[in-house]
């Protein structure tokens, strides 16, 4: 029987205490070293990678991989723990057998990274998001991100047997071409949107802009490298970097758009809400925003009005965060369009090392930010462009720590049987735990998975913790985070019938865990 929104709306209310044990179970074990990513449900399969592993574990899990599990049950026992030498290095999985279908440098194409002109910048054992677009009834592309600087993304054809076994068509087989973008930097999670075109992230970590350029910066290297792939002596520029990618055309010649419009942050990944105009956006990093978007036009990513969280904590300072409730109020920052933004970003161009001054930037200034938050300024190139720092100018949270997936169950929350939106904080500390600002929570290095109700409008205005990580004993090591708790969740995605699967990113498992909650 369906639940109404305003029904469950009230159960959610209620809810102020971490899942369970009889409702969260361990479903997946992968080799040592190596992060989950890319889960992405297609029907009855499982699509998911095993991101950077251990290189000397002596077997096919040795590289990087973008495989599936067809036909799960998702009612299986929980799995066990990796225990013998053997299974740490491997993919283990109670839902059912994983089968590789791609790896790391195949036919010297995947995830290889080339510069405009074509040379060979490096091999990316980092796979990330994936996305699967049909042509037909037991075929289609699956598009995959490959998290570097620069960044990058695959497609290669696939299609799907009688008995779920998948194929890879490596004779179909190409990585993206993202020049006339300018490039990409660190493709991470992301989203199939409604109207089946894939949503990449750049998660652009460049905490503050004014280093960009600097010579001295630790991160310079990775500027370098991106110099490296745009060629012809360019520097590139940082306001090209940061945003949430659409790969139009996917089944045709892939045409990549830049959505400005979405804000300039450390993108983990964006999800379109069934009114197809709201969307819900998470940055990855150490004081960082929450982030909405509500489109003009449905189906339309290239104009509308940003928005960005304001917290309100519901519990006293260093409040255990496995049963403290976060409100949200939506600050208004800015209306745009794509072109209009495009506009001021090649205000910046022709900007390189020879340009920095210590104690100086090239770039937006904190003075032209709190110009703009008082009204003062001529446009509203800040919130689209040091989106981070115009929110909290104008007083929205830029506390969080390791916001990580966001994600909904598109038909469920359509209809309303499951009204709720989750996200993974990947672990509580620093800027949430500092003693300052909206949001203080006691440390909790082990992370935080949050639902949000969502009304009729598709809005939400509560964070509240569903599944907490506990237990954690640094002295414990490879398994800080007790075996049988969470433990620095990531990716996740939302079945229909609401139940929440979590993928980690931890090095406080020996083995990351994948997990499977349901109220």
């Amino acid at each position: 029987m369906k639940k109404s929104i305003a029904a469950a709306l009230l159960v959610s209310s209620a809810l102020t205490a971490p899942a369970h044990a009889e409702t969260f179970k361990r479903i997946a074990t992968v080799p040592l070293d190596a992060e989950i990513t890319g889960l992405f449900e297609v029907g009855p399969d499982l699509f998911f990678n095993t991101q950077h592993p251990n290189k000397e574990i002596g077997n096919a899990f040795a590289k990087a991989s973008v495989g599936v599990i067809s036909n799960v049950n998702w009612d299986a026992e929980p799995l066990a723990p990796a225990a013998t030498d053997e299974d740490k290095k491997v993919v283990r999985s109670s839902l059912g057998d994983f089968q590789i279908l791609i790896q790391e440098g195949d036919e010297g194409i995947v995830g290889v990274i080339k510069s405009n002109a074509g040379e060979d910048l490096l091999v990316s054992n980092d796979p990330d998001f994936n996305a699967y677009v049909a042509t037909g009834e037991s075929e289609g592309y699956l598009f995959t991100n490959w998290e570097n600087r620069p960044g990058g993304m695959s497609r290669v054809k696939v299609s799907r047997a009688g008995d779920g076994t998948w194929t890879a068509d490596t004779s179909d087989l190409m990585m993206i071409d993202f020049s006339a973008v300018n490039g990409t930097w660190v493709n991470c999670f992301g989203t199939l949107s409604p109207w089946n075109t894939p949503l990449t992230s750049e998660e652009l970590y460049f905490d503050d802009t004014v280093d960009w350029n600097n010579p001295e910066y630790k991160y310079h290297e990775d500027t370098q490298i991106l110099a490296s792939y745009l060629g012809d002596d360019k520097f590139p520029n940082p306001y090209d970097y940061g945003y949430i990618v659409e790969i139009t055309e996917p089944a045709g010649t892939p045409v990549p758009v830049k959505h400005f419009t979405l804000g300039r942050f450390s993108h983990e990944n964006a999800v379109v809400m069934p009114d197809n105009k709201t969307v819900y956006l998470s940055d990855d990093g150490t004081g960082v925003v929450f982030f909405k978007f509500v489109a003009d036009v449905a189906n339309d990513l290239s104009a509308g009005t940003l928005f960005a969280a304001k917290i309100t904590q519901e519990a006293e300072a260093q409040a255990d965060a496995a049963t403290t409730r976060l409100k949200i109020e939506w600050v208004e920052l800015a209306h745009g369009t794509n072109d209009e933004i495009a506009g001021w970003i090649r205000d910046y161009d022709g900007i390189g090392t020879a340009d920095f001054k210590a104690g100086e930037t090239n770039y937006i200034s904190d003075e032209e930010i709190a110009a703009w938050a008082a009204g003062e300024a001529a446009d509203n190139r800040v919130a689209f462009l040091e989106s981070r720092r115009a929110a909290v100018a104008k007083g929205a949270t830029g506390e969080f720590r390791k916001m990580e997936g966001v994600n909904i169950n598109y038909g469920s929350a359509k209809d309303g049987s499951v009204p709720y939106m989750y996200m993974a904080m990947s672990s509580i500390g620093k800027t949430m735990s500092d003693g300052e600002g909206d949001i203080d929570l006691a440390e909790n290095k082990c992370g935080v998975v949050y639902e949000m109700p969502l009304d009729a409008s598709f809005d939400t205005n509560m964070m509240v913790p569903v599944v907490a990580g506990s237990g954690y004993e640094k002295e414990a090591s490879p398994n800080a985070c007790p075996l049988e708790s969470v433990s620095n969740p990531d990716n996740l995605i939302v079945l229909a019938d609401g139940a929440v699967v979590i993928g980690e990113d931890s090095g406080n498992h020996e083995n990351n865990a994948m997990w499977l909650w349901k109220k």
